[in-house]
C-alpha cells in the first residue's frame, strides 16, 4: 500500500500539481487559511476530484468551520475521520482532529486517551512531543500523545501543524511522517511524503 502524505496546505491545494500515485492520500489538517466554509468547500471539491482509490482527511486548527459538522455527500472513496476509523484493505486507520474548543478543554486528551488499540495508521494534526515538532527552540508536540502512541504502537503516524520540521522518520518501529505542505513562512509549497506501507 502507498500512502500519500500532505498537510497544511492552507488554501493553497490548487498550487499542487502533478501529484504523485498512490493508493490512499491523506490529508493531516489545516486545509484552509481563515477556517470559512467557503474554503472548506474548495478543498474539499479539489480533494474529492484527486484520482485516488481512496483519500482520507481530518481536520486541524485552522479548520474550525468544520467543528462538529456532519460531512454528507462525499463520494465512498472519500473519508472524513473525527476521532474515528475507516479499515482499507485490512489496514485500520484513526484520525484525530486538532479543534481549538477540544484543546482549551480536557476533551483534546480524551480523544488522545481513546486512540484504538488496533490503529494501523494514525492520522492527527498535532506532532508527538519530540518528533518532527521542532520550530524556534521549542518542542511544540503532545506528550499525551507520544504515550498514547507508545501504547498503541500503530505502524505510521501521519501529522503535521509544525511546517519547520515537515519529513520523515522512523523510531520505536513507527513511521513518522510530518506532511506540512507549506513552508516555515508560508513562502513556498514542499512536495507531499510517500510511505510504502507493507504488512
Amino acid at each position: 500500500m502507498r500512502i500519500l502524505h500532505l498537510s497544511d496546505t492552507h488554501g493553497c491545494h490548487r498550487r499542487l500539481h502533478d501529484l504523485p500515485k498512490a493508493d490512499i492520500a491523506v490529508h493531516s489538517g489545516d486545509f484552509t487559511m481563515n477556517g470559512s466554509e467557503q474554503e472548506a468547500l474548495d478543498f474539499l471539491n479539489w480533494f474529492c476530484d484527486l484520482d485516488y482509490p481512496h483519500k482520507i482527511f481530518i481536520c486541524g486548527n485552522h479548520d474550525d468551520c468544520l467543528y462538529g459538522a456532519n460531512i454528507d455527500g462525499l463520494d465512498n472513496n472519500v473519508h472524513y475521520l473525527c476521532n474515528s476509523s475507516v479499515e482499507i484493505d485490512g489496514v485500520k486507520f484513526y484520525g484525530v482532529p486538532m479543534f481549538m474548543g477540544d484543546c482549551i478543554s480536557d476533551r483534546q486528551s480524551r480523544h488522545y486517551a481513546n486512540i484504538p488499540e488496533d490503529t494501523d495508521v494514525l492520522i492527527t494534526h498535532t506532532p508527538p512531543l519530540g518528533i518532527l515538532d521542532f520550530d524556534d527552540n521549542i518542542n511544540y508536540g503532545s506528550e499525551e500523545l507520544l504515550s498514547r502512541i507508545m501504547d498503541v504502537k500503530p505502524d505510521i503516524h501521519l501529522f503535521g501543524h509544525i511546517h519547520s520540521d515537515a519529513g520523515m522518520i522512523t523510531l520505536h518501529g513507527i513511521t513518522f511522517s510530518n506532511g506540512a505542505i507549506m513552508n516555515a513562512d508560508y513562502s513556498n509549497l514542499r512536495s507531499p511524503n510517500i510511505i510504502e506501507f507493507n504488512r
